[in-house]
This record gives structure tokens, sequence and C-alpha cells, in this order.
């Protein structure tokens, strides 16, 4: 499954915008921008992922292009798709960054798997 370039691209800007240092990896099937070793946004297909606090989540899907994230039959709180015309504008797109950061340092890590 591939992800757009095009949105990686502006991901990227918005992050540096930001001043957030951020990794890529290639995962899901698409592409994960994560801060501090932690999974904060990310692409799959056109999608935008966005990583936000619980607290927000509701909220968050009334907006525009806003849905669940459900990669396993149920709803992964916290974590919500964003689809094209829910990021069209540059200033929405850095809005649902902003989000992913605000929450970041709270975010708990992934537990590593032993080699």
């Amino acid at each position: 499954m591939a992800y757009n370039e095009h949105l990686a691209d502006r991901i990227r800007r918005a992050f540096q915008e930001k001043r957030a240092a951020f990794e890529e990896k290639k995962m899901m099937g698409g592409l994960c921008f994560l801060v501090d070793g932690k999974m904060c946004a990310g692409i799959v297909e056109d999608k935008l992922m966005a990583r936000i606090d619980t607290a927000i989540y509701e909220a968050a899907l009334t907006k525009k292009g806003c849905t669940e994230m459900n990669f396993t039959g149920r709803p992964m709180k916290g974590y919500v798709f964003v689809n094209p015309e829910g990021i069209d504008s540059d200033a929405d797109l850095t809005a649902w960054i902003q989000s992913c950061l605000d929450f970041n340092p709270r975010a708990k890590s992934s537990r590593k798997v032993a080699k």
C-alpha cells in the first residue's frame, strides 16, 4: 500500500516549522513520523493518521474529514484518520500536527520487542 508523497512533504514542513525533531519510519503500510521515539503522526494512503489526546478525541471526530482509526475491527482511542478534505489547507494540517505535538510528551512509548 503506497502513501501520498505530497502529503509526506507537507507534514515534514509542518514539523520543521514547529521546530520539532522527528524521524520517519515505514510501517502499517504507510509512513509514520516519530517524535521522541513515539508515534506522533503518519500517512496511510492519502489520509493523515493523528495521535491525539483522548480528552479531545470525541471533539476531533466532529471536525471535517476526521474519522475513527480502525485497523483491527475496533476503533483505537486517541488515534484518528483525517481524510484529504480535512487537511486541504496548510492551516488545517498544521493545526492537526500541533494537536499531535501537544499530546506527544504525555504519550506512552510502545514496548520494544526483544530480538
